[in-house]
């Protein structure tokens, strides 16, 4: 009012109408009749009953009307605010009277309107409200509004906090549906202020009392004894029990004597059983517990139920490298290692046998109930092979046998399983010497053996192979006979000599100096050339020939046919020289001088040539020894 006098002044002085001494403060109350401090009294008090409003603050209203889209609002401001209906949502019966918190959003609108916003109010003072629970500790109330991934969504103040899934309970909930719409108590662990999300826990309120019960029920467990327990979740390595108050483990290796894989093959969720306390912390408040500790140790009565020889049954639990572990009851498991599982000296994986989960028959070996090892065996199930071996493998028998394995000495071959026999690299073929069996057969080939010797005692059968046919030896001894001559292909050649192929693909060894040609070059490999036999060994399989010898041996016959001539010309001599002598009669001193000369000349022919044989004899003497000395021995 005092601003429009004011205004209105103003306009009257700017037109020259203004006068000081007139008393504008009547002007419009014609029916005024307060006096000047009675009207400031009453202007006082109308000032008091104003509220002095900000913006952007929350204040209490009372709702003085509601129509089908927005609420009047009563702030004690000079005008009343309006609400839209649809933020009252939450109170469906809302009625003029009611008192409720409005957020200030403007004092006048372009309209000249106090706008207000009851769902920033409630927004706001619920944030203050949850910050404030979560720095006091407070226990809140809270209202589930439905099931959402991993837990629920709780409506706490207008604010949509998550309770987890662990954090509703002690113990696991398997459905979560039976909590919504009720209405809970919580506490707020955990506000994200920049994402604007909350965190609340309804088994934080349930450990605080269960707290106080703990501590209770540790003061009087003591080892050994038995409580009921409800098993309150099952992991892959243990059973956690509800002991009422307190939680404990029973351990897979503590529920049964037997071997199981997981612990729900014994047990089902809040299951009530009988277990034994094994040990217990009652600072970390951990409790370990048993429940196979109820019944006597299976092996502790082993002797009454099996003895050494019987036939039982069992279930293949483990495969190891070196064998099998059978269950042949809840806590007594044997052991059949892998050579118990056949007669056969080569030994195999128990993979090839039998395999995990399977039912199988077997024979109790031995039994140490001191350490609680049980043998077992399946071979034992058939008969021994070596029991009747001899009767079945006589020496001189021929059998098919298939290659097992090679070793530097020979090749292991199974007649039939559990019968091994060895077969001797030096009795595979008669043919040649070879330096490994794998030059002559291959794993896993057929081979016809025969049997050289049986030994029971020790299981072990000498076989042969080359003895299926006779020894060419025999033939070879007639063939190739000491300084006979055959035509050969060298081999390869080395600083020792060269094999040689001679004929019936027999093979030969010539030393290197009996490799010379007569031009004194050495023969190559793949030359063909004839040679002489210079040894023969039927006993070791073995001929040296020699390619030098022969043109050695043309040299010296053909020595030996001049000595001869030379003798045969001597004797000639002689008989003229005789016969002169007889013609002659009478000689003069003259004629017995020329005689003399002559007879000197003869003599001295013959001892020359005395001399000269006795020089050949010895050089073939020499040669002999050569040879004997670069023969190679024999293997």
């Amino acid at each position: 009012m005092n601003e429009s006098l004011n205004l209105r002044t103003k306009a009257l002085g700017s037109v020259g109408l203004a006068d000081d001494d007139f008393d504008w403060s009547g002007v419009g109350n014609r029916y005024d009749s307060y006096k000047s401090d009675e009207k400031t009294r009453l202007e006082d008090m109308y000032d008091k009953t104003l509220m002095t409003v900000a913006e952007h603050q929350i204040v209490n209203g009372t709702v003085i009307a509601v129509s089908e889209k927005d609420v009047v609002v009563n702030i004690g401001f000079k005008s009343d605010g309006l609400v839209q209906l649809t933020e009252f949502r939450h109170m469906p019966d809302l009625k003029v009277g009611d008192v409720v918190e409005v957020y200030v959003e403007t004092t006048e609108d372009k309209n000249g309107q106090l706008i207000l916003s009851h769902k920033k109010a409630r927004s706001l003072r619920a944030w203050e409200r949850v910050n404030q629970a979560l720095e006091r500790d407070d226990i809140i109330t809270g209202y589930v509004k439905c099931r959402t991934k991993g837990g629920l969504i709780v409506d706490v103040f207008g604010i949509e906090a998550f309770l987890p899934g662990s954090q509703i309970d002690v113990k696991p909930i398997r459905d979560y549906d039976v909590f919504v719409g009720k209405n809970m108590e919580f506490k707020v662990v955990k506000i994200n202020q920049e994402f604007k999300n909350v965190v609340v826990s309804h088994k934080i309120l349930i450990e605080a009392e269960l707290e106080s019960q703990k501590i209770e029920i540790m003061s009087k467990l003591e080892k050994g004894q038995v409580i009921e327990g409800t098993v309150k979740n099952i992991t892959s390595y243990g059973v956690f029990m509800d002991l009422g108050g307190v939680d404990g483990l029973l351990h897979i290796t503590d529920i049964s004597w037997g071997r199981i894989q997981h612990p729900d093959e014994v047990l089902k969720l809040d299951d009530k059983i009988n277990v034994v306390i094994l040990d217990f912390d009652g600072e970390k408040k951990r409790i370990a517990l048993g429940l196979k500790q109820l019944t006597p140790h299976p092996w502790d009565n082993i002797e009454e139920k099996f003895s050494v020889g019987d036939k039982i049954k069992g279930k293949v639990v483990v495969l190891a490298d070196y064998g099998a572990f059978i269950e042949v009851m809840p806590g007594v498991e044997g052991l059949i290692h892998v050579s118990e599982m056949s007669w056969s000296q080569h030994l195999r994986s128990p993979q090839d046998f039998m395999k995990v989960g399977d039912e199988i028959e077997c024979v109790v070996v031995s039994i140490d109930k001191a350490e609680r090892k049980m043998s077992l065996g399946i071979k034992q199930l058939t008969p021994d092979p070596w029991g009747t071996i001899t009767d079945k493998y006589q020496v001189g028998t021929k059998h098919q046998a298939k290659v097992r394995a090679f070793t530097n000495f020979g090749v292991f071959v199974e007649l039939e399983e559990g019968v091994d026999g060895l077969v001797h690299i030096s009795d595979l073929t008669w043919a040649k010497k070879i330096k490994h069996p794998s030059e002559f057969t291959k794993v896993g080939d057929n081979l016809e053996v025969v049997v050289l010797e049986v030994d029971t005692e020790n299981r072990r059968l000498s076989l042969g192979h080359k003895q299926l046919e006779d020894n060419p030896w025999d033939a070879y001894e007639t063939i190739f006979t000491v300084d006979s001559v055959h035509e050969g292909t060298v081999g390869k050649v080395t600083d020792k000599g060269a094999v040689v192929i001679l004929p019936y693909n027999v093979e030969g060894f010539a030393p290197f100096k009996h490799l010379i040609r007569e031009n004194g070059n050495p023969a190559k490999a793949d030359d063909k050339l004839d040679f002489k036999v210079i040894e023969f060994s039927k006993e070791n399989r073995r001929i040296v020939v020699s390619h030098s010898r022969l043109h050695e041996d043309a040299k010296r016959v053909a020595h030996a046919a001049e000595g001869v001539e030379r003798e045969k010309q001597a004797d000639e001599t002689a008989k003229a020289v005789k016969k002169v002598k007889e013609s002659q009669e009478k000689s003069t001193l003259g004629d017995l001088d020329a005689l003399s000369s002559l007879k000197a000349n003869l003599e001295s022919s013959e001892r020359k040539s005395a001399i000269e044989k006795l020089a050949a004899a010895e050089e073939a003497k020499k040669g002999n020894e050569a040879k004997a000395d670069d023969a190679p021995s024999a293997e």
